[in-house]
């Protein structure tokens, strides 16, 4: 907004100065989404074991994880069925695990919190400060620029 020389906690986060909105893990809200058995949609993942998306996958099912494969062309992966897009997935969805570039994010994270997602959880190098404002304002729990099986380790969950 023009003129505004300094923007306050009660602004909307359209308002704030970016910075102002950095993201900060808790520890604790990972320990527990990676300790806790839960239903995960991870968007991107698709039958290609050779992306990433993949790979984490397979991790988060050997943390005891429900994978939901979210891509649009709706494939199986390890086992479960896929589906286009967060909204086609039936029944609910504890965590939604975002394997889409930055400037996708923020609509996947608009995509969760219409789904009534608990969590959302960016992989490494997925950042966006306003969608990860987005969520928090609706209550779900953030983890954003990085991944669980570099956290899961470090947090003594794995």
């Amino acid at each position: 907004m023009a003129g505004r020389h300094a923007s306050g906690p009660d602004d909307p986060p359209q308002w704030r100065r970016v910075d102002e909105l950095r993201h900060r893990n808790d520890p604790e809200v990972v320990r527990r989404l990676l300790a806790t058995p839960a239903r995960w949609a991870v968007v991107g993942l698709s039958a290609n074991r050779a992306r990433v998306a993949h790979e984490i996958g397979g991790y988060l099912q050997r943390l005891g994880m429900t994978v939901v494969p979210v891509h649009p062309r709706a494939e199986t992966a390890h086992g479960e069925r896929g589906y286009p897009r967060l909204a086609d997935v039936p029944g609910p969805v504890d965590v939604v695990d975002v394997f889409v570039n930055s400037g996708l994010a923020g609509q996947i994270v608009d995509e969760a919190i219409a789904v009534g997602a608990k969590a959302v959880w960016m992989q490494i190098n997925v950042v966006d400060q306003l969608a990860a404002q987005r969520a928090k304002d609706a209550g779900l729990e953030v983890v954003m620029d990085t991944c669980p099986a570099i956290e899961a380790p470090r947090l003594g969950v794995a």
